[in-house]
């Protein structure tokens, strides 16, 4: 027993000897994939003894790297990598999380690795295709590791084969990186079929559609008909002529015709009808080649503008066919529910009015008007009676409606005699209109807001003080009644037998004929004036 504990006490001293001198050897743990190499007894399966380099042991347990080195392919084959250490961008002994390949897209130069990031490939994220699903070739280390080995440099390698194998897989015969469509690599001219004509002017999709195979759709470029003109284009003519368009057409102008003299003009982009069928061909070819195409997107194109630019927005006159047909210039299509999208919308009696009446003057048609308020077509029979707070903009609609010119809604309470009782139901003409020898003159501007400027003095001046009658003393707006009358606030007080008696009792019309009134107004209010 005293000999066991004894080499007890030997081993641990050892081992603590030991992991002491470890501690002053070893530099700092290393990472979390070369774990599995810690430990004294290991350190020479990565390090000369004695030396600093150790490039040629990491190579001998990077094999992948080490072959393509050999073959003086990628990164590590450059000039610039090769003369460098591993151990200059992999460092170790940092740590459990310390990661050997940190990658900067900003100053990492991939042209260095065999494939040159040019126009779309240079933008987009690293791992975008360094991911596992991508690496074609099998590596010796672990792909759950991240590494980027192993990638293949043709496109298909990353990219689907749109065409499913019907063309090369070497996609840049067609395609640059900028982007897939168009494909402006392709020469069709050294296809079987050559483009010539309007041919070269075509989108590829027009010829090459989308097709199915083994159940993906794709554009099919390989094995499309062009034996006939009617493999791809419609015959318009109805098979009348057969299928070989060339016989009258070529492939720089559907209207290069052969047979003028036979020629059906319904057979072209522009079938005449209307007006225009009666026209002599050189009316429209006035070249004198029937042959020559001739523009007729716009009515324009052969017609001069005939209403001078007027109907022009932003500088660009809209087409005559927007009003007008091929059967004649008038009537006019413009309708009402256009004319509602104008700025001016045709509402009320306007909607009957004929165009003629707004729109023309003399031989002249205008469309194009300065300012668009009621007087520019109507007389304004207010003339300068009315002031520019009532009228704003010489507009009628602040009384009138474009339904009846007679029904008149003024808001009176932005005057200053605001319309109370019996004057709200009273006419306009009651008060703004006067006639003389059936001349009527209106009056709305300066009116007097007294009483007797509309209605007579019944009272003969009786009240009249400093000049002016000030009815609404006693009278209201309802009726004619004296209701705010109080006689208490008279001279004569009503007491006694007196309270009762009708007005007329004491207050009796003159006997003037002529000025006949009630009197109000006594001198003598004394007993004996009455009794």
């Amino acid at each position: 027993m005293k000999l066991f504990g004894k080499h007890i006490g030997i081993l641990l001293a050892v081992f603590f000897i030991a992991l002491t001198s470890f501690a002053q050897l070893s530099p700092g743990e290393l990472s979390d994939v070369h774990a599995h190499l810690g430990g004294l007894t290991n350190c020479t399966k990565c390090h000369e003894l004695g030396e600093k380099q150790t490039s040629a042991k990491c190579l001998a347990c990077h094999v992948e790297i080490k072959n393509l080195m050999d073959q003086k392919k990628g990164y590590h084959a450059s000039k610039e990598v090769t003369s460098q250490r591993c151990a200059a961008c992999h460092g170790e002994h940092y740590g459990r999380d310390f990661k050997l390949v940190r990658m900067d897209k900003d100053t990492f130069d991939h042209d260095l690795t065999g494939f040159k990031l040019e126009a779309k490939h240079a933008e987009i994220n690293c791992i975008d295709c360094h991911k596992n699903e991508l690496i074609k070739d099998d590596i010796s280390q672990k792909k759950s590791s991240g590494t980027y080995l192993g990638m293949g440099t043709d496109c298909i390698d990353c990219h689907t084969d749109v065409h499913q194998n019907s063309l090369s897989q070497t996609c840049t015969n067609c395609h640059n990186q900028q982007a897939f469509v168009p494909a402006t690599g392709f020469d069709h001219q050294t296809t079987q079929f050559p483009l010539i004509g309007k041919h070269r002017e075509v989108d590829c999709a027009k010829c090459h559609e989308k097709t199915t195979l083994n159940g993906k759709n794709f554009q099919e470029f390989a094995g499309v008909e062009f034996a006939n003109c009617t493999s791809c284009h419609e015959d318009v003519h109805n098979n009348k002529f057969g299928n070989d368009c060339r016989q009258c057409h070529d492939e720089f102008s559907f209207t290069q015709v052969k047979n003028i003299s036979d020629f059906n003009h319904n057979n072209t982009d522009y079938p005449l009808r209307g007006k225009h069928v009666a026209v002599d061909c050189k009316e429209c070819h006035t070249s004198g080649n029937h042959t020559k195409a001739v523009a007729h997107n716009n009515c324009t194109d052969c017609h001069s503008d005939y209403h001078k630019g007027q109907l022009a927005k932003n500088g660009v006159s809209p087409d005559c066919n927007s009003c007008h047909s091929v059967n004649g210039f008038s009537p006019s299509s413009f309708n009402l529910d256009r004319h509602k999208k104008t700025d001016f919308a045709l509402n009320g009696a306007h909607m009957a009015t004929p165009c003629f009446e707004c729109h023309k003057k003399g031989e002249e048609w205008n469309f194009d008007f300065a300012e668009i308020n009621c007087v520019t077509c109507h007389e304004n029979i207010h003339e300068n009676n009315i002031s520019s707070k009532f009228m704003p903009d010489s507009d009628c609609r602040s009384c009138h409606n474009e339904e009846i010119w007679n029904r008149v809604e003024f808001d009176h309470t932005k005057t200053k005699f605001n319309l109370e009782g019996k004057h709200k139901t009273a006419s306009c003409r009651d008060c703004h209109f006067t006639e003389n020898a059936g001349v009527v003159t209106q009056h709305f501007a300066g009116l007097p807001a007294n009483c007797e400027n509309c209605h007579d003095d019944i009272h003969r001046g009786q009240f009249n003080e400093s000049g002016k009658n000030d009815c609404e003393r006693c009278h209201t707006f309802n009726s004619w009644l004296p209701e705010k009358f109080n006689h208490d606030n008279a001279r004569f007080k009503i007491d006694g037998k007196h309270e009762g008696l009708e007005c007329i009792a004491c207050h009796k019309p003159t006997d003037d004929l002529i000025r006949n009134y009630t009197v109000y107004k006594f001198e003598d209010i004394t007993c004996a004036s009455c009794h």
